[in-house]
């Protein structure tokens, strides 16, 4: 596959670095600024072009004329809905794809087509990290949390405690422990060691756990790996952009909430613009405002800036000062490494929850979803498996009959509705929603190959 990336920040540079490792793909990426091209050029086998990606000539240079997929992540939504429009007014590029911050824009998806203006995907990483955030904060004592078959069922990564009713128990106590409850533990890290869990596998304390349930279920299944904390009740966010901002809208309704922002016209615009949420004009990196505004009695601190570095230390601050539970925005993946082994509870990363859903855009076959986790390092997905028992690798097989390649579990089907826990003995069906943890995610084309149609069934 041709992939052009316009765009050399932190979210193009993420996703040269995912796709370039998939050996089918070739990508050219186009920036303006030639030091940026040059880190690339050294790390990662790619073409680059500078210019301004919206520009033809530019498109030209970097091979627009037989390009499969143009991504326009640049930091101007103007420029990157423009490169589409050019790309496909000029070489009917199959699939555009284009980062779009504004609102104003996503709240108007009529004007996305082929007959207007021509992007086939918008992702917005504000919108995406702000859902996100919002899901954590149902579950107190969740890592991680991720919706697959539309939310009806969620994998959720946590932190087994010694006090949990399964820890020191083999897995297939689940059952007895939870009679009325379907899980699966899809995957173990044991001190950053993945484990390939079976029934037998015995979870034991700070073992890094992620399950499979419906989600009705989460919070049942989560009480047997640790006794649960109390629901939030007060939050505390810095940064008043589009992030902390339309977090503090989402939440307010169900939470106590406080927003700081270094910028008194912002805050004055958010006070007018929030109904419940106190607006604070300050420094979250000031121990005397947030002694004044008890941050000991926060139960979550997020840290939501646009710069790292303040918010690694504001969060840290906060944490010290007696917050319950931080959470900061990182964009530099060398910091995110660093925080989980500090003081700081969850590392939130923007890009690479943008990329899981770029991704599942590429992806061959039909992906419905990607997800990126354990910083990178493993991946969940959902995908369609497709044909009939003669065309097909996985339709009418037991699961335990595939032929997965190594550390892939398969945790769930959803069947015309319906979530169904996978077990060894699951016959999968066509049309069957397939859900899948991987823990080393250099298997993923493995998998698509294993999911590809024999010529025959269309």
């Amino acid at each position: 596959m041709k992939i052009i990336i316009l765009g050399a920040g932190q979210v193009g540079a993420s996703l040269a670095t995912v796709l370039s490792q998939e050996t089918r793909n070739s990508v050219t990426v186009v920036d303006t600024q030639t030091a940026a091209l040059l880190r690339l050029q050294e790390r990662l086998d790619i073409r680059t072009v500078e210019g301004l990606g919206a520009q033809p000539s530019v498109l030209a240079a970097a091979g627009a004329a037989d390009a499969d997929v143009l991504i326009a992540v640049t930091s101007s939504d103007e420029t990157n809905m423009l490169a589409c429009e050019v790309a496909w007014t000029l070489h009917r590029t199959p699939t555009k794809i284009a980062r779009i911050r504004a609102t104003d824009f996503l709240d108007h998806p009529a004007l996305f087509d082929n007959n207007a203006i021509a992007v086939d995907y918008m992702i917005s990483p504000e919108r995406l990290i702000k859902e996100y955030i919002a899901r954590l904060m149902e579950y107190p004592d969740a890592l991680q949390v991720r919706d697959f078959a539309g939310g009806k069922l969620r994998l959720v990564g946590m932190r087994a405690d010694a006090d949990g009713a399964l820890v020191g128990r083999p897995i297939h106590t689940l059952s007895a422990l939870l009679p009325d409850v379907e899980a699966r533990v899809a995957a173990i890290f044991r001190k950053d060691t993945a484990l390939h869990p079976d029934g037998a596998t015995v979870i034991e304390a700070d073992d890094e756990v992620f399950f499979l349930a419906k989600s009705d279920d989460i919070r049942k299944v989560m009480s047997v790996m640790r006794r649960l904390d109390r629901p939030y009740r007060r939050i505390l966010i810095a940064g008043g952009g589009n992030i902390g901002g339309g977090l503090a809208q989402a939440l307010e309704s169900r939470f106590q909430v406080k927003l700081i922002s270094n910028n008194a016209e912002k805050s004055r615009k958010l006070s007018a613009e929030l109904d419940r949420t106190i607006v604070l004009t300050g420094s979250a990196t000031d121990s005397e405002l947030l002694i004044e505004e008890n941050i000991e009695d926060m139960d979550v601190f997020l840290a939501l800036t646009n710069d790292d570095e303040d918010n690694i230390l504001a969060a840290m601050l906060a944490k010290k000062l007696g917050a319950r539970k931080v959470m900061c925005i990182v964009n530099r993946s060398e910091y995110v490494d660093l925080i989980h082994m500090g003081s700081i509870d969850i590392a939130l990363s923007p890009h690479n929850i943008t990329i899981g859903s770029m991704i599942s855009r590429l992806r061959r076959g039909d992906v419905v979803s990607v997800h990126s986790l354990r910083r990178g390092a493993a991946e969940a997905m959902e995908i369609i498996a497709r044909g009939d028992a003669t065309t097909s690798q996985v339709v009418g097989r037991r699961v335990d009959d595939l032929k997965l390649p190594p550390g892939t579990t398969i945790g769930a089907l959803m069947r015309e509705g319906e979530v169904l826990i996978a077990h060894h003995d699951s016959v999968i069906e066509t049309d069957d929603h397939v859900i899948l943890f991987l823990t080393d995610k250099r298997y993923v084309r493995d998998i698509e190959q294993l999911f590809t149609v024999r010529f025959g069934f269309f």
